[in-house]
Order: C-alpha cells, then sequence, then structure tokens
C-alpha cells in the first residue's frame, strides 16, 4: 500500500490547493503527532476549512476531525507565533521534486514554510530574511543543514523537470549505457519508478531494455507518453481515483487513471484533495491499529510475566505454609524432650561447662533421649539445631519452646495472609488480561476512522438556537456580525429583537412568512436579553422590544452618524418586560455530536443533555471546560471522548459577555 506522495501527487495536489487555499489566513495551527500539523484556514463569510501537512507523506485538505493534544508541542506554538492570521499568498512545488513551498504574507514581512514529502521529511520555518526560525527536524548533512539561525537551502533536485525538458534533451538517455530505460528515466527526470514504468508500459518497450540501444523512434514514444501524462496537470484535467485491491482494499491513489492498474477497480473523485484525505486517513487507521496491536501484545507480554511473577510467589506462599506448620507441629509434638535438652544444655553452661564440652557430651549421648535430637549448637548466637522425623529445625535458646513453636504458627500464618493479597493480586492481573484483550479483539473487529467534519449551516457563524416550535432565531456576536446579519439575512417577513439597553446585539426569529407563537417570541426575546450588557452588569431581568424589519435603518437623521453594528428603530416598538437572564449550553447527538446554545427551555426542547448558565463572574475559558466535562459526563459513553475533544471555543461563544457560572442545582 502507498505510504507517500509521488511528484505526479505532488504537482496535482498543488495545483488544486492554489484554487482552493490562495489568500486565505490562518486562523490556528493543531499538531496532532509529531509529524502532523493541521491549518485552520478561513476567509471572509466562509466557514473554515483544514490543511493537513504530514512531514515525508503528505499535504492535503482534510475534512476529518484529529483528535488535538491538551498541550501544543514546541514546534507549533512557535508557528502559532508566526504565522497565525497570516495570509497565504502562493503555493509551489519547487521544480518537479517532493518539496513545497507556502509563502505567508504577514505585517512582518513574508514567511515561507517549506514542506519535504521524500523520506523521513521535514517542516521548515523561514523568515523574512530567508533564515531558518524553527524545523520539525534539526540535521547536518553533507550538501546543507538545517538548523536555525541559517540561511535556508533547498535539497539539490536529484534529475530534471520533466516540464523544463525538451524532445532534444531526451537523447541523453542513450549516455546512460547498459543502465535498463526503467532506472535511466528515474535517473534522468523526477518522476519516480511508478510513472517510469507506467510510460514504459504505455509504449510497450520493455523496461529492460539497456539505454543505448533505444532508437529515435523509441524514444519519440516515451517522450511522447510523458507528455500524455504531464499535460492533465498543467490544464487541471485530472481524473483522480483510489485504486482498489481484489481483496477490497485500497492499493495506491492517483491523479490520472495508470494502465498498470486497469485490471482493478478505480473509485472516481472530483477533487485529488479528497482522493487523498480519503486514502491516507485509511492507511492511518490501518498504522494506527498495527500500532495499538503491538502495544496491546507488548502490554500482555508484560502482564504475562507479572503473572508469572506472582504465580510463583503463590506457590513459595503455599510451601511457606505448609513448612512452618509442619516445624510448628513438631516442636509441639516433642515439646517435652526439646524442654529437657534446653534445660540441660542452659543448666550445665550455668553450672561452668564450656560449649564445646555441652556439644561433646551430647554427641555422644545420641543414642539416649532427648541428646538424640540434637544436631548442632551454634554458641555465638544461641541457637540450638535439632533434627525431628527428617526435619531440621533451629531453636533460639533465649526463648522458650513453646515461644519457638509460636514463632513459626506465626509465620504460617503471615505466609497465608501474603498467599490472599496475591491470590487477589493474580486476579485483578486475570482481569487486566482478558480486558486488554478484548481491547485488542475490538481493534481488528471495529477499526473507526476518525469523525468526518461537519459542514456548518451559514447561520452558525452567528449566535442560533431552534426555538420550542421549531422556528430558526439568529443573533449577531458583534458589531460586524450585526451587520451582516440585518443587511443580508433579514427578509421583510422576518422579527427584529433588541435589548431596551445599549450593548447588545441584534436577534431576528427566520419566520419563513409564518406567525411566531408567544413561545417562539419569549425565547428570542430572552437570547437578546441574554447576550447584552445586562449579563456582564449580572441584572437578573432586562426589557426586550421587536420591531418589523421595515422600521430598522442604517439612515441616521439630518448631522448624526451611526457606528458599525448600530441601526435606527422607527416607529412603534412591541416591548416584553421583565425578560430573565439565562442562557443553557447542550449537545445536539445526530451522526455528530453538535454544540448548541439558547434559552433553557429551546435547548430541552431539542437535547437531553446540557447545563444550564446564569451571570457570574467566572471567566469563559474556565467555564466552558466544567461545561464541556459535564456534557461528556451526560452524554452516551460512546459520545464522551469526541465531546470531551470539542474545542472550547465552541462552547465559549455561547458564554455571554466571556463570563458567567453554572446554575445550581
Amino acid at each position: 500500500m502507498k505510504s507517500e506522495l509521488t511528484s505526479f501527487d505532488v504537482a496535482a495536489v498543488v495545483f488544486e490547493l492554489n484554487h482552493e487555499i490562495k489568500n486565505a489566513r490562518i486562523r490556528k495551527i493543531y499538531q496532532t503527532d509529531p509529524t502532523t500539523l493541521i491549518f485552520k484556514l478561513h476567509r471572509p463569510n466562509e466557514p473554515p476549512f483544514h490543511l493537513l501537512v504530514e512531514s515525508g507523506k503528505r499535504i492535503n485538505l482534510t475534512s476529518y476531525v484529529l483528535q488535538k493534544p491538551s498541550r501544543p508541542p514546541a514546534f507549533c506554538m512557535a508557528l502559532r507565533k508566526h504565522l497565525e492570521n497570516g495570509r497565504i499568498t502562493d503555493l509551489t512545488q519547487l521544480e518537479f521534486e517532493r518539496i513545497v513551498t507556502i509563502k505567508i504574507r504577514k505585517k512582518a514581512g513574508e514567511f515561507q514554510l517549506i514542506v519535504e514529502l521524500f523520506r523521513e521529511g521535514n517542516i521548515v520555518l523561514v523568515g523574512p530574511e530567508s533564515k531558518i526560525l524553527q524545523a520539525l527536524t534539526y540535521k547536518r548533512m553533507r550538501d546543507r543543514n538545517v538548523l536555525r539561525g541559517e540561511l535556508f537551502q533547498y535539497a539539490p533536485s536529484r534529475a530534471r523537470n520533466p516540464f523544463r525538458t525538451s524532445r532534444k534533451d531526451f537523447d541523453e538517455i542513450r549516455d546512460f549505457g547498459q543502465l535498463m530505460i526503467v532506472k535511466a528515466l528515474t535517473k534522468f527526470l523526477s518522476i519516480g519508478g511508478l510513472y517510469a514504468e507506467e510510460i514504459l508500459l504505455r509504449t510497450r518497450i520493455s523496461k529492460e531494455t539497456k539505454s543505448e540501444a533505444l532508437g529515435k523512434p523509441e524514444l519519440d514514444k516515451i517522450f511522447a507518453q510523458l507528455q500524455s501524462i504531464l499535460s492533465p496537470l498543467t490544464a487541471g484535467k485530472i481524473q483522480p481515483c483510489i485504486v482498489v485491491g481484489e481483496n477490497g482494499k485500497s492499493v495506491d491513489v492517483t491523479p490520472i487513471h495508470l494502465k498498470r492498474y486497469e485490471h482493478l477497480r478505480a473509485k472516481s473523485y472530483e477533487r485529488f484533495n479528497d482522493a487523498l484525505d480519503e486514502f491516507y486517513m485509511e492507511t492511518t487507521l490501518k498504522t494506527g491499529m498495527a500500532q495499538a496491536t503491538r502495544k496491546s501484545e507488548h502490554q500482555l507480554a508484560k502482564l504475562q510475566r507479572v503473572i508469572d511473577r506472582q504465580q510463583k510467589a503463590l506457590e513459595d506462599s503455599k510451601g511457606e505454609i505448609t513448612r512452618n506448620k509442619k516445624l510448628g507441629q513438631l516442636i509441639s509434638a516433642h515439646l517435652g524432650e526439646l524442654q529437657l535438652l534446653q534445660q540441660r544444655i542452659m543448666s550445665e553452661k550455668e553450672n561452668g561447662k564450656s560449649w564445646k564440652q555441652i556439644i561433646s557430651d551430647l554427641e555422644n549421648e545420641k543414642a539416649l533421649i532427648p541428646a538424640r535430637y540434637f544436631q548442632d549448637l551454634d554458641s555465638k548466637h544461641r541457637i540450638l539445631t535439632v533434627s525431628l522425623r527428617g526435619s531440621v529445625i533451629q531453636i533460639d535458646l533465649t526463648r522458650s519452646v513453646q515461644a519457638n513453636a509460636a514463632t513459626f504458627y506465626e509465620k504460617a500464618k503471615k505466609s497465608q495472609k501474603k498467599l490472599e493479597g496475591t491470590k487477589k493480586a493474580i486476579h485483578r492481573t486475570r482481569a487486566k488480561i482478558e480486558e486488554l484483550q478484548q481491547q485488542k479483539q475490538k481493534i481488528v473487529e471495529e477499526p473507526k476512522l476518525p469523525p468526518v467534519r461537519r459542514e456548518k449551516a451559514w447561520y452558525e457563524k452567528f449566535r442560533w438556537f431552534q426555538s420550542s416550535d421549531d422556528q430558526l432565531v439568529i443573533g449577531g456576536k458583534d458589531a460586524t456580525t450585526n451587520e451582516i446579519l440585518i443587511k443580508k439575512h433579514t427578509e421583510s417577513h422576518d422579527i427584529v429583537f433588541h435589548a431596551d439597553i445599549s450593548g447588545a446585539s441584534f436577534v431576528i426569529i427566520k419566520t419563513e412568512g409564518k406567525r411566531p407563537s408567544e413561545q417562539s417570541l419569549k425565547e428570542a426575546a430572552q437570547l437578546a436579553a441574554s447576550y447584552s450588557r445586562a449579563w456582564k452588569e449580572t441584572l437578573s431581568t432586562v426589557g426586550v422590544y421587536w420591531v418589523h424589519p421595515r422600521q430598522v435603518s442604517k439612515s441616521p437623521p439630518s448631522g448624526q452618524y451611526l457606528k458599525k453594528g448600530s441601526f435606527i428603530i422607527r416607529g412603534t416598538k412591541n416591548y416584553i418586560r421583565n425578560v430573565p437572564l439565562a442562557v443553557a449550553v447542550g449537545v445536539q447527538i445526530e451522526d455528530h455530536a453538535r454544540i448548541i446554545g439558547g434559552p433553557p427551555e429551546a435547548i430541552r426542547k431539542h437535547t437531553s443533555i446540557y447545563v444550564e448558565l446564569v451571570t457570574g463572574e467566572r471567566k469563559s475559558s474556565d467555564l466552558a471546560k466544567q461545561v464541556r466535562g459535564m456534557l461528556a459526563e451526560k452524554a452516551p459513553k460512546d459520545w464522551r471522548k469526541q465531546i470531551l475533544g470539542t474545542p472550547l471555543e465552541e462552547i465559549q461563544t455561547f458564554i455571554p459577555s466571556g463570563k458567567g457560572d453554572i446554575k445550581s442545582a
């Protein structure tokens, strides 16, 4: 399965990307793993879109939502510092190499992001003075260095650019002499082995033909087929496809149909970016599955070693229990004889006998009781060694025989406790092994692609909600969106709301010509009230009025000026008094988990997973984290991970005035 882009792929994707991302601004940069970056891009009045760059592998627009780390790596932070809010002015392929240069214009000058897609790859940020500011990987090489502060140098071209190669230049291929033509083509042109073979397949010239043996007719054919492959790239008339093998698995992704794959099924796409996105997400999934499987196997092997040690400890404990019980029982069974032996030894010592003499006397009386049990005596430590029924036992002469027996019974009890603890540990380890085995099986049986990024509706750039009666209610977020909402999205039959306080957003009900219910009017008024200065001032209620669109004007009285987002209201205002300030933030689960927010009654109608907010002093970043966690807890288990991965800004947009609190139960 293909693992990296060819030069042809790079040429095709760069052609598309130039039309897709040129003049877009970089809103945010994420680093999802050590080699992968996601650029969140946007243009005015358009939904954001995302560019994925994977060092040494690919560059394409992506519709998949990838998990982002809670703390961005240092490389990502450096890119954010220099590139965020910059405008992409150009995107080019270096000659016909697997190197892409993205130019970004900021006030400080023009920055370049160099993406190397060959071998292990690299991503290098170059500043306005052509010096390296940051690199994914720093290295010293024979032909150049990638080091911070040094002038950036591109990797040297390995062969000719086929776009700049004439038919006359092609005669030089004969100079490769005995080298097979398929290898000569890859050395002569920057086209790679796949396309060298494709060209020869189309010309029906054997790839093993010696270069020096080629005549003018053969070189004419090779050159003609090269042009036929290159022309769709320059004309933008490619036919992107994913090649599917006989086993149903993807084999390759190409910008044009290749003869070498004509016996296989091809899944066509309108954009090469879409084909790359799907193909590489599938390969990433497979790689992830393989890595997860290897990790599981490593963990299982580790746990098996643990359980082997625990099993040995269990057997050792059993042995210690049996041995110590037996020794205690033997002492108890020969209590009288052992007491006599102990008394004799200690008495003789007190009467002046030497230890040596005591031992000698006992050795000479082996045929008699109790001397027959004697085996050895450690005079220094006062340890008597006896032999009872084939078992060798050490008796502490400083303690009574009964106390010695009790010591062995106590050791047996301790070993029993240890055994019980080991049994529990083995049970826990086996449970972990079973859980890991189930997880491993699930990885194999239920591989899951990351969720596809949902295309947002036009009104989602504003604050919005569906009323309890399913009417769309939209509110501005700031002066700019207020202006856009009234000028571009308000129709004559809509209703316009505004809180009776300066510093408030306009809110409209999209009536679609239908008379709104009292409930919808009440909820729209609550949105207008909550997203006004009244929330910041922690008022409990505020008045709201509504008017018809014809009453809203951008033309001020003579001699007056209206600032951006402000309008003149003429005629009668319809007041709704004492509107309570309250907001709910919830999650609507369908194909995706979507954050929604608005008046609590309306949100409750559309989801059971929500959190109510009231006025307060907690800043939105902290509050949004708590809300996200609470929503995840209330959600079904399968959706929790996705909800926890929701960007905080999606929740913060529903927190009025950037602060508030959780409503107490």
